[in-house]
């Protein structure tokens, strides 16, 4: 498998059709993760809650997932994958600042588990799930 880490082609998301949608279903996952780990969860949240390191891993793996998916060039998925890893890191140092979090180093190793992992199965069949999607909503529902 070659890589390509030239500039061309670096943003390009010709083979979603509702791009703007995705996009826009990225943000709100990545507004979802940033504010949910800043602020204090309510009791009932803490009690069904999975074991935190299970939940850190599987957010960011959430996230480098879609936009892995969204974002085909390799350029563009090693920038998303080290800014992502950059974003669990700051929050866990505002976590330290809050009164109600608190800093922890192995959040930061499952943020960055679930990063690398998404990035790897992004090379995968996997890594094509939400365009196979689409096709299939456009060939049911809209009968495009």
């Amino acid at each position: 498998m070659r890589f390509d880490f030239t500039p061309k082609g670096l943003m390009t998301i010709r083979h979603l059709r509702f791009r703007r949608l995705w996009i826009s279903v990225g943000v709100l996952m990545l507004l979802v993760v940033a504010v949910s780990s800043i602020i204090a969860l309510p009791a009932p949240v803490k009690a069904v809650m999975l074991h935190d390191k299970v939940v850190h891993t599987l957010a960011y793996a959430g996230l480098m997932g879609w936009f892995s998916q969204i974002y085909r060039h390799d350029l563009t998925r090693l920038v998303l994958a080290l800014g992502l890893v950059c974003m669990g890191v700051a929050i866990e140092f505002i976590q330290g600042m809050t009164p109600t979090r608190q800093f922890d180093v192995l959040d930061m190793v499952a943020n960055t588990s679930g990063v690398l992992l998404s990035w790897a199965l992004a090379y995968t069949w996997v890594g094509g799930t939400l365009a196979w999607l689409e096709t299939q909503f456009c060939r049911t529902v809209l009968r495009t």
